[in-house]
């Protein structure tokens, strides 16, 4: 039987609004719906607020367990122990106990990882990568060097805690000297201490306690599946601009591979964007704004930090959009017999007032909130988009494209042959 699956994913350097989408589709029928997180890990931020008023930001969960949907953290994403507790602690506040299934090829972050990682960026000083700090990039690097690699799998088995060993009493000095990178005595201390490892194992404990391991043939398990992705399309690591960009595929190709076994035909595509582009941490941002294009713009999640820095601001372009959308369609690697429908989702529209200033075939235009969803649609190609006025998922209406403009909207660049075929609703 053909079954159709929904896919989340950012099209810009990330913090598009890709967890209030998933919450949108995940509350359609949450107690058949698996959302499964494809790329990236404890970096993500994806911020729900439900319509009672409770609020979450998703990093190892799905955006979709205020609802009440399960998660699935697929062998494309990377875990971490000690976040997931803390994550875990949190929901729980909230009165929710998330159901999840981890696939044992999941790699694992440690606190030697997240070690590496923040002493490496702040080393950078002013030329940092726009890193979150919490050791995905090392882990991944740790990982497909093959010596040192650490799964959910390896923490299941008896010599789980040798292998966490090798990685602080051998990688680790390996890794700072690659680096020349030094401890102070304190670090050092901290590092290698038995209160640090215990906690750590302790922490592994409580996440394999409180989560079932399975395959990716749980897809066929759920009646719904919505693929969320991390990041966006401008960070994917063989799409954005290096070294500004994240260790993962931000775009379809992860979901290509999950969904081969899974008999799922059909993919709506979500693209999520806000009505102007933003960057938290390094990197270029085209067009950047010395000041947020909006008085009205408010984030409770970007905050400044000392990794990212301050929320940066642009005018949304539209020929970027196409680009990064028409690009990923074009690398995507699904199977030959999938179709899929291309859609897009404007969030943060409360924001922006009367009408939306950006840019398109190198000028500045504006227009109304409405007019301008409608003409990301034609620029696109997406006959279908959600158009959102708050950040929780009662604000969000359909917007269709119509008829006259769908002959008139620009087609994406051709697809390599083979990979997909498209079909619009």
């Amino acid at each position: 039987m053909a079954r159709r699956a929904d896919v989340v994913i950012g099209s810009a350097f990330g913090d598009e609004g890709k967890g209030l989408i998933t919450d949108v589709l995940a509350a359609r029928d949450p107690g058949d719906t698996l959302v499964v997180r494809f790329n990236g890990g404890a970096q993500a931020g994806h911020t729900v607020v439900t319509p009672e008023g409770k609020r979450h930001v998703f990093s190892h969960f799905g955006s979709g367990t205020l609802s009440g949907a399960a998660t699935f953290l697929s062998r494309f994403f990377v875990c971490n122990p000690v976040l997931f507790q803390a994550e875990r602690e949190r929901l729980q506040a909230l009165g929710v106990s998330p159901q999840v299934f981890i696939d044992p090829r999941a790699a694992v972050t440690t606190p030697f990882d997240m070690f590496v990682n923040t002493a490496l960026e702040q080393r950078r000083g002013t030329s940092r990568h726009g890193s979150c700090g919490v050791g995905f990039g090392e882990t991944v690097g740790r990982s497909e060097a093959g010596t040192f690699t650490l799964t959910v799998a390896d923490l299941t088995r008896a010599d789980g805690e040798k292998a966490v060993r090798a990685i602080r009493d051998q990688w680790l000095p390996q890794r700072l000297a690659e680096l020349d990178l030094q401890m102070t005595a304190q670090e050092r201390a901290t590092m290698l201490s038995e209160a640090l490892f215990s906690k750590f194992m302790n922490d592994v404990a409580r996440m394999l306690e409180s989560s079932t391991l399975a395959g990716q043939q749980v897809l066929r398990l759920a009646g719904h599946v919505v693929f969320e992705g991390a990041q966006g399309l401008l960070l994917d690591q063989k799409m954005g601009c290096f070294p500004y960009v994240t260790r993962s595929h931000t775009g379809l190709r992860n979901v290509g591979a999950l969904i081969a076994a899974a008999g799922i035909t059909s993919l709506n595509v979500h693209y999520v964007l806000r009505p102007y582009l933003t960057r938290h941490g390094a990197g270029p941002l085209p067009g950047e704004l010395a000041q947020p294009p909006y008085a009205a713009i408010i984030d409770h999640t970007n905050v400044p930090n000392p990794w990212q820095g301050t929320l940066r601001f642009a005018l949304q372009n539209i020929d970027l959009l196409r680009a990064s959308i028409a690009r990923d369609l074009r690398h995507a690697e699904l199977p030959g017999h999938v179709e899929v429908s291309k859609r897009l989702a404007v969030t943060c529209l409360d924001q922006v007032g009367d009408g939306v200033r950006f840019r398109q075939d190198d000028a500045e235009l504006s227009a109304g909130p409405e007019a301008f969803v409608l003409r990301c649609m034609q620029a696109v190609g997406a006959h279908l988009a959600r158009a959102c006025y708050a950040p929780e998922r009662s604000r969000c209406a359909y917007l269709a494209l119509p008829r006259k403009q769908r002959a008139s909207a620009r087609p994406h660049s051709p697809l390599t042959p083979g990979t997909q075929r498209s079909a619009y609703p």
